[in-house]
């Protein structure tokens, strides 16, 4: 994968966690680990969450994917309710366990082999066929909709992989304003703890 791009190449959200208050900070920093050991994903499962996370988000580096299979992992042993569930769509856990599983026969019964001895581009492909509804025919879709399957992953590994720090820093997002607060509320003014395009002031 080609190295990250950003507008914000000299920026870094950390350099302000002295202005967080004590709690925020906490959860942000959290978020750089160590992580304890997954509480849903089997072995097997966190390294095919992984191979899967690095393909939506487009990036390969261990310390933000260790994040996102955390993250991911810890909303699925996480003893709470859906806020809403398609009709013909099992309930979370069983649908990510489930079409996990899934997503290792179709690559059985495409390539004959296992989904992460596949190359990139063969892994890309199923991963395409899965949002589009067209996988191969496979008994585990009887129990298993593609497309819901394959939102609930992005849904989760996106969402995780933007909440990390480091992504924060590329996008120039930063951070929680508590408790600093807005002042330069002037369209296309940045306060001065704000990511400045191109390092420019504005």
């Amino acid at each position: 994968m080609k190295e990250k791009r950003t507008h914000y190449p000299a920026y870094d959200v950390l350099a302000n966690q002295e202005e967080w208050d004590a709690h925020t900070k906490e959860i942000v920093l959290a978020r750089l680990g160590p992580f304890p050991k997954p509480q849903f994903f089997r072995p097997g499962e966190e390294a095919l969450v992984r191979a899967i996370a690095a393909h939506l988000v487009y990036d390969e580096r261990q310390e933000i994917l260790d994040f996102v299979v955390y993250h991911f992992d810890r909303s699925l042993a996480a003893d709470k309710g859906e806020g809403q569930r398609s009709p013909n769509s099992p309930p979370a856990k069983d649908l990510v366990r489930w079409g996990l599983k899934a997503l290792e026969n179709l690559a059985q019964k495409q390539f004959q082999r296992k989904f992460l001895e596949l190359d990139g581009e063969k892994q890309l492909a199923l991963l395409a066929s899965l949002q589009q509804g067209r996988a191969l025919e496979i008994p585990d879709w009887q129990k298993v909709p593609q497309k819901e399957l394959f939102k609930k992953l992005a849904g989760e590994i996106i969402s995780a992989y933007y909440s990390h720090p480091t992504a924060w820093s590329e996008i120039g997002y930063a951070g929680p304003a508590y408790p600093r607060g807005y002042v330069r509320i002037e369209r296309g003014l940045t306060e001065p703890w704000e990511a400045k395009r191109n390092g420019k002031e504005k």
